[in-house]
């Protein structure tokens, strides 16, 4: 993130060079002057001239992917990984377009990276001209902040607070739209822009704080709820420390996970649609619900009305948008949730009987991976058992990234997380096609890390092209890849609340997966039996290079528990 120092420092910087430049060059110079070391981009027409000058910034590299979408995702797959704010390039019109799915992925999942398009020239502009697309316009609502250029000396600045607004507070994508002449003008010109003026306070007021302690020190069920803000705040080590001092149960969201180690002594699960019971039914019975870095989303709270009836609320988190937005808080602490989580030290929280249910419930409902239902009777590949078994031998030392259906639900439940970015799938907006291009982006970000995709039959197919990047750059990639024929969290649905009414699910006509990835020049293998998925997790992990294994599973195993919808958290359907 670029502070307002080190911003001044750059514009002091890009002011003192009066050397004749394109737009173009000062794009990419002033990019890199960020810190930026990777773009993910796919050339054309608008954007030429920004391409033509790439190879002048040597500090850049470019990762060329096969489709605008595998370019915004794998930018969010290498922010989420990093830490860092992602960068992706795209042509304008379709090329543009391309890129509003990863927009919106990056929009509601908080995840901050600047998109660059480029745009027809200036005297084009709103003429229907070829290739022309308002995206200024069209992304107005899933942005955090946009520009149009229109002068190139702007340039410097606007990235320079591009970077700045898209990694400050709530964290979020930015867009530059780049018209072809603006890029192609030369000038000795650099106007100074000045930081986004936006400053969060530290810390929720000392009163305030007094009060949440108060709040702890009276409950005598109190339950943390927490969710992807604890790891864009940088609150991991304050959460744990805060969580070993009171010693109360925590639950998470699906962007939460790892926030505490899966395995960790006060945590229960994640909570919501396919949360866990011990988890649902600790947030049904609670009388304090303290809410770090979570916002009540739907799939987590089941009917609002319904969501910790009897609790009171301390609410943490740094946008003052969310406080109040679903649910009436008795305490808000805005601001740092970094800060927030050191001030609170209400100390050990009275509650052991309150403790001894949860863990009593933890350990009652706790899966039972030696004799699982469903298709390992008849000797087929049991899912769950298979992420757990994959998940405990890189325990610690692997990010999974994940697509979006029943195996990210199966992810969800039954992988271990030491830390949330370890975990990165698509929350808010639910992409398919994320998992591939997130887990190349995540990968080249941590090269060093081990780095499994796991994705379903449905979702490969919607970026499958990113396999030629895997392939071009090396990237070692491992792809776990789960193939029901079918849609399968439609298809769940469908026999569960549409009387198996199984519509546009069937996909029994895939092709062999195993033979696509060894076209694209990917290592590949196929199991179809529980007996080979030890064998098979041996070589998806000793391989050095991208590898695919392809894992038939049963059309018809479900994911449970499943809240259905408009019901209660309490109300959970099992098998």
């Amino acid at each position: 993130m670029t502070t307002a120092t080190q911003f001044e420092h750059q514009q002091t910087k890009i002011l003192a060079n009066r050397e004749p430049k394109s737009g173009a060059l000062l794009l990419l110079e002033s990019i890199a002057a960020q810190g930026v070391d990777t773009i993910f981009g796919y050339p054309g027409g608008a954007i030429m001239p920004v391409y033509d000058v790439l190879p002048k910034v040597g500090s850049l590299r470019h990762i060329l992917c096969r489709h605008e979408q595998g370019c915004g995702m794998a930018a969010i797959g290498y922010a989420r990984a990093t830490g860092k704010t992602g960068t992706a390039f795209a042509t304008s019109g379709p090329g543009a377009t391309n890129l509003v799915t990863a927009i919106a992925d990056a929009y509601l999942d908080s995840v901050p990276v600047v998109f660059v398009t480029g745009q027809v020239t200036s005297d084009l502009m709103g003429t229907d001209a070829f290739q022309e697309v308002d995206i200024f316009g069209i992304t107005l609502p899933i942005v955090k902040h946009s520009y149009i250029a229109r002068d190139p000396a702007d340039i410097p600045g606007m990235v320079a607070e591009a970077y700045f607004i898209a990694a400050e507070g709530r964290p979020g994508p930015v867009l530059i739209d780049l018209p072809k002449d603006v890029a192609n003008a030369l000038t000795t010109e650099r106007h100074k822009w000045r930081p986004y003026p936006k400053v969060k306070p530290e810390m929720g007021q000392s009163d305030y704080i007094s009060k949440a302690e108060d709040l702890i020190k009276d409950s005598k069920k109190p339950l943390f709820y927490i969710g992807g803000g604890i790891a864009q705040g940088d609150g991991v080590k304050e959460l744990r420390d805060l969580v070993n001092r009171t010693q109360i149960p925590v639950v998470s969201t699906l962007k939460g996970l790892g926030s505490l180690p899966t395995d960790h002594p006060q945590f229960l699960g994640m909570l919501g649609m396919h949360g866990l019971k011990a988890a649902n039914y600790a947030v049904q019975e609670c009388d304090l619900l303290i809410v770090a870095g979570a916002r009540f989303d739907d799939r987590a709270t089941g009917k609002l009305d319904t969501f910790a009836p009897n609790a009171k609320v301390i609410h943490m988190d740094i946008d003052i948008a969310e406080i109040n937005k679903l649910r009436k808080t008795d305490v808000f602490l805005d601001g740092s949730l970094k800060k927030n989580l050191e001030a609170l030290n209400p100390g050990e929280a009275k509650c052991e009987d309150w403790r001894r249910l949860c863990f009593s419930r933890r350990e009652e409902y706790e899966w039972d991976y030696k004799s699982p239902i469903g298709n390992m009777k008849t000797g087929g590949v049991y899912a769950p058992k298979l992420l757990h078994d994959l998940s405990r031998r890189v325990e610690g030392s692997a990010i999974i990234t994940c697509d979006v259906g029943q195996h990210q639900m199966w992810v969800a439940q039954h992988c271990y997380f030491d830390n949330p970015k370890d975990h990165i799938t698509s929350g808010g907006l639910g992409t398919m096609g994320f998992g591939l291009p997130a887990g190349l982006g995540a990968k080249l970000g941590a090269p060093n890390r081990t780095v499994i995709t796991v994705s379903g039959d449905g979702s490969i197919m919607m970026n499958i092209q990113e396999l030629a990047t895997l392939f071009r750059y090396d990237i070692p990639l491992k792809i776990v890849l789960l193939d029901n024929s079918a849609l399968g969290m439609v298809r769940q649905w469908q026999e569960v609340f549409f009387e198996k009414n199984y519509s546009e699910v069937n996909l029994d006509d895939n092709p062999d997966f195993a033979m696509v990835a060894k076209a694209f020049q990917i290592e590949a293998f196929t199991i179809t039996k529980g007996d080979e998925v030890d064998d098979g997790i041996e070589r998806l992990l000793s391989a050095t290079g991208p590898i695919l294994m392809h894992v038939k599973i049963d059309t018809y195993e479900n994911v449970w528990p499943l809240v259905p919808p408009g019901r209660s958290n309490a109300d959970m359907m099992e098998r």
